[in-house]
């Protein structure tokens, strides 16, 4: 034991950098190398099975490691120092995708991240760069698109599975004689988020654009948690009652029925906002007590009042060719109405996990390929 390093009954306490940082025995021990199977990556070490709580007798460091004697094992643990600094500094260990989101407003069309799908497929740098702007910005376009459904499949599994929905593993955005859902017609379609009846609504959002030649039709884009951070400054109990009470949604036809709950305003452990789920148009009945609706509707509405302000909006026309991806958590979309026969407006969507975009984005960190250099703006 140095003198830096004090052991107590369930803890030691030690310098990390500037700071004199407590851990548990507990925590330590689980948090050796040798709990990791060098092969499958996987925890082999089973902290129940311990007869007594762990308590060290000695501790040290060596070789850029904490080491640790047991007093009821015959094992020396190393704890690496770099993760006790992470946690010293952070509370947790380092993340490459745990990136600090940009939110952004109405001027944000012309610095969304436009990259080819040649890119994306073809370099490791090119879908780094694709993986860090749906981290940071929410939204990010792949332009040179070819219009079969090869094309989408390469680009979502550049990232992970498709992950099917109620509306299977693809779904069509176009006019339809007998719509399911209104984004079916040629009428404008509110600001939402997809499929919130699902109990795990989709993540990553996939919509490419095969035709587009109608009057009308405008793609609208905002930062739901941009609009989410706003609120939380104008009224702090608004924001705190969204973000804390979960409301009904839904999704029927004549042959399916989801409902679920969901938060209208997601936050992390360190109450940073993480996404928004709102539609109204698949929003059900509300069963908070009657008494919390005299403040959760006006919060609620207050919400949805600031999404229509044309300071949060973005507008644009979807084109041929394009596909625009967004996390379906963070990024509330609609659509303007158009004129159904003044040409076609056709548009191909899917979906793919959050998790599956972090998990490639890790990888590729890993491999030295952060995604920091943006080439210049495409004309899209």
């Amino acid at each position: 034991m140095t003198d830096s390093i004090s052991l107590s009954e369930r803890g030691l306490t030690l310098e990390v950098g500037a700071v004199s940082q407590y851990f548990n025995y507990y925590w330590l021990r689980d948090a050796c190398i040798s709990c990791i199977d060098p092969q499958t990556r996987e925890r082999i070490f089973d902290s129940s099975a311990l007869a007594n709580p762990p308590r060290a007798t000695a501790a040290w460091i060596e070789d850029g490691g904490l080491r640790i004697s047991w007093a009821e094992e015959a094992v020396i643990s190393c704890v690496p120092m770099a993760l006790l600094h992470d946690m010293a500094k952070q509370g947790r260990p380092h993340d490459p995708a745990d990136l600090p989101r940009n939110l952004w407003l109405c001027d944000f069309e012309s610095r969304i991240a436009r990259i080819p799908q040649s890119a994306v497929l073809d370099s490791d740098d090119g879908r780094a760069r694709f993986c860090r702007a749906l981290i940071e910005d929410g939204i990010a376009v792949v332009t040179g698109m070819e219009p079969g459904k090869e094309s989408l499949t390469a680009l979502v599994e550049s990232l992970g599975s498709i992950t099917p929905s109620a509306e299977g593993y693809f779904f069509e955005v176009r006019v339809e004689i007998a719509p399911t859902n209104l984004a079916f017609t040629a009428g404008p379609l509110e600001m939402h988020t997809d499929l919130p009846g699902e109990e795990a609504a989709p993540g990553l959002q996939f919509l490419h654009c095969l035709e587009n030649t109608v009057e009308g039709g405008m793609s609208l884009f905002l930062d739901g948690a941009a609009v989410a951070e706003a609120l939380r400054a104008q009224d702090p109990e608004a924001f705190r009652l969204l973000a804390t009470y979960d409301i009904p949604f839904f999704y029927r036809h004549d042959t399916l029925d989801y409902r679920a709950h969901q938060r209208v305003i997601e936050t992390d452990q360190q109450g940073n906002v993480t996404g928004v789920t709102i539609s109204q148009h698949l929003q059900d009945t509300l069963d908070l007590p009657q008494d919390m609706l005299d403040d959760y509707y006006p919060a609620f509405i207050k919400f949805i009042r600031l999404m229509q302000e044309d300071r949060f909006l973005v507008r644009f026309r979807s084109q041929a060719g394009n596909c625009v991806v967004f996390d379906n958590h963070r990024i509330v979309h609609g659509r303007e109405g158009y004129v159904a026969d003044s040409g076609k407006r056709h548009l191909r969507g899917c979906y793919c996990d959050r998790g599956a975009l972090r998990s490639t984005y890790r990888v590729l960190a890993k491999q030295g390929f952060d995604g920091m250099a943006l080439p210049a703006r495409e004309t899209a």
